[in-house]
């Protein structure tokens, strides 16, 4: 049963002792218990455990601004109550939530016997105190995040008890329903937006632009369904890539005032995405179609969601990501409608195979009436090698080129491909039977890399591991990899004749620093160019791999003929998307089994063979709709 704001309130203040002094405020949906005594309300098995039982909702319990000590205070008492030896790099305040996080060396230290540090100084300053590992690298962009998050903390505030009241409105008379539209990704790969109405909200996921398309690049925002943006309840989104997250800030750009739901790293990759893509827009010569005015007031409207945690989004929708398997922090949401009337599940880009870097994806959910699925590689004879195999080929080509003194050229995604990769070649260089070469990292490689090492969780145990405990195992502190500072260090690289490995953006040949060794090395026979990603219609890469002998591309103002004479593979077992077998196999161990299935991120073909066989094979019925149908759920 659904209880309004009001009915929570009376239920909190039957079960708090009468001398004890506190308010309540929203966090979205979480209840927040503000008190001065906030050990009288003890862990998650003592009152706040049994008040979160009785309202059936997440409780936190926060300080009260009057008993926290300032920042300077709060500093010096962390000297003298830490250790020298936990090493301490860092204190970042986050006033919104009265939460202080401090990176160290050595946690373990930091905390002390059964936690005895953490809790002398929470007693001392009032904080909530978390304590965690310094990354391997230092990201510029969890930095900014962290800055941004304590510079807006007042607007961030009001924010949340305003999504909170949105959530506990009055409900709605009449009977339940729900429908799915589709708004981008519908017999097509890029621009993924989908629509879930129900008769009491509105919830949007993903938010993608078409980046092999500058004549029509969005979701179909304009339709009757979409409109008003500013009345959509909330925004959830699978993963960061710009396919899936890059046209975000244009709802805020035209009114749109709610949440935005998303793994913490989703957060942070999306922020770098989102940046570039304005910073390359402006050296292209083009208008984007948003500001960094509208990228940061998207950054104030994130609300964080680790995997598995289950948390209310509207009056009648509530929502669980877990691990996609796809990039850092892509997870599959699982949308719980109407009370339990309807069950919806969309992968987003979905990896179900283990890869250097994740798990496979997961196939357990509570219920799961509808699947919403990606059909990238989902016709016939769809087929990716292992990573295994994807791994010795890559290794293969390297030892040819570098043997015959040539330059390998991999456009990469800066998120996810580039760190497999990096994984691939040091795994090589590391074996001893191969005499090590620099490996240039070129556009945001290194500061992706950086994020994947602040955010360990997200990771496969070994790599965790072997990023937290010991350095020099570390494949992304490795000696040979170098990051491409400005133009001048890839002007000297450009002229350089020894022979080397070049990791650049973008992925697809569509623009950004790996044109500049495109355009110098792709005529050179002893060189070799690598792709590891997909190609989407209408890129350069798209254009090779359908044999073209030359390309042409936009240089300096004006249009230039590439010949391409260099060796040229595509190294499918990369991917982060999962091919036939694999989206036939999730579907297979998906627990429970849906009762309908829907098709997109994927050419019409695609789509419908993967329906067909699903149908065929599953008893299930599927669809594959195309943009602007809709589909009635219940």
């Amino acid at each position: 049963m659904r209880l309004s704001f009001q009915e929570v309130k009376s239920k909190i203040a039957k079960m708090i002792p009468k001398d004890i002094d506190y308010k309540i405020d929203l966090e979205a949906a979480t209840v927040s218990i503000i008190t001065k005594t906030p050990d009288r309300f003890g862990s998650g098995s003592g009152l706040t455990g049994e008040i979160a039982k009785s309202i059936k909702r997440r409780v936190v319990i926060r300080p009260d601004e009057s008993i926290l000590c300032s920042e300077e205070e709060s500093k010096e008492y962390i000297r003298s109550i830490i250790p020298d030896e936990a090493r301490i790099t860092g204190m970042h305040f986050d006033p919104c939530l009265c939460e202080l996080i401090i990176t160290c060396e050595d946690p373990g230290t930091a905390v002390g016997r059964r936690g005895e540090n953490i809790n002398k100084l929470r007693d001392k300053i009032g904080w909530l105190v978390k304590v965690e590992r310094t990354p391997a690298l230092q990201s510029k962009t969890v930095n900014d995040i962290r800055g941004f998050r304590k510079a807006t903390a007042d607007d961030r505030r009001k924010l949340l008890r305003d999504f909170g009241r949105n959530i506990y409105r009055p409900k709605l008379a009449g009977n339940p329903w729900a429908r799915l539209t589709a708004l981008g990704s519908y017999r097509e790969v890029g621009r993924a937006c989908h629509l879930i109405t129900t008769n009491e909200s509105r919830v949007m996921i993903d938010v993608g632009v078409n980046i092999a398309s500058s004549t029509d690049p969005l979701p179909f925002f304009n339709a009757p369904e979409a409109l008003p943006l500013e009345k959509l309840d909330a925004v959830v989104l699978t993963h960061a890539h710009l396919d899936h997250a890059g046209m975000l800030p244009i709802l805020f750009k035209f009114g749109y005032k709610g949440p935005v739901y998303c793994t913490p790293p989703t957060r942070d990759l999306m922020l770098m995405l989102q940046s570039d893509y304005l910073k390359v827009a402006g050296m292209e010569g083009k208008s984007p179609p948003y500001e960094m005015e509208h990228v940061r007031e998207t950054m104030k409207h994130v609300i964080d969601v680790n995997w598995k945690e289950t948390t209310d989004i509207t009056p009648d929708i509530k929502l669980t990501m877990t691990n996609a398997g796809h990039i850092l922090g892509s997870s599959a949401c699982h949308f719980h409608i109407g009370e339990g009337k309807h069950n919806i599940v969309f992968t987003g880009d979905t990896k179900f195979e283990k890869s250097w870097l994740f798990d496979a994806a997961n196939v357990k959910f509570p219920r799961c009436e509808t699947l919403v699925i990606e059909s990238t590689y989902g016709a016939q004879g769809d087929f990716q090698p292992s990573r295994l195999e994807a791994t010795s080929e890559l290794q293969e080509i390297i030892k040819r080129t570098i043997g015959r003194n040539g330059k390998i050229i991999l456009p990469v995604f800066a998120v996810g491909r580039s760190q497999e990769v990096m994984i691939a070649i040091d795994e090589l260089f590391r074996s001893g039977d191969f005499e090590p070469c620099t490996v240039y990292l070129d556009g945001m490689i290194q500061e992706a890399t950086a994020i994947h090492a602040s955010h360990p969780d997200y990771l496969t145990r070994d790599l965790r591991n072997s990023i937290q405990t010991n350095s020099d195992d570390n494949p992304f502190s490795a000696s040979w990899f170098r990051k491409v500072q400005g133009r001048e260090m890839r002007e000297a690289i450009l002229s350089d004749p020894s022979p080397c490995i070049v990791l650049a953006t973008s992925g697809m040949l569509n623009g950004g620093p790996v044109m500049s060794y495109f355009r110098h090395w792709a005529a050179n026979e002893r060189n070799a160019l690598c792709f590891v990603g997909y190609q989407a219609e209408g890129t350069i890469g798209r254009r090779l791999q359908k044999g073209f002998g030359e390309v042409q591309m936009f240089f300096e103002g004006e249009t230039i003929t590439i010949e391409v004479n260099c060796e040229f593979v595509t190294i499918d077992g990369f991917s982060g998307h999962s091919d036939r077998k694999q989206l036939l196999d999730f579907v297979d161990q998906l627990n429970p089994r849906p009762y309908s299935i829907v098709c997109h991120h994927g050419d019409y073909r695609k789509c419908s063979e993967l329906g067909r066989t699903l149908r065929e094979k599953f008893k299930a019925r599927t669809y594959s709709p195309q943009n602007l149908e809709t589909i009635r759920l219940f």
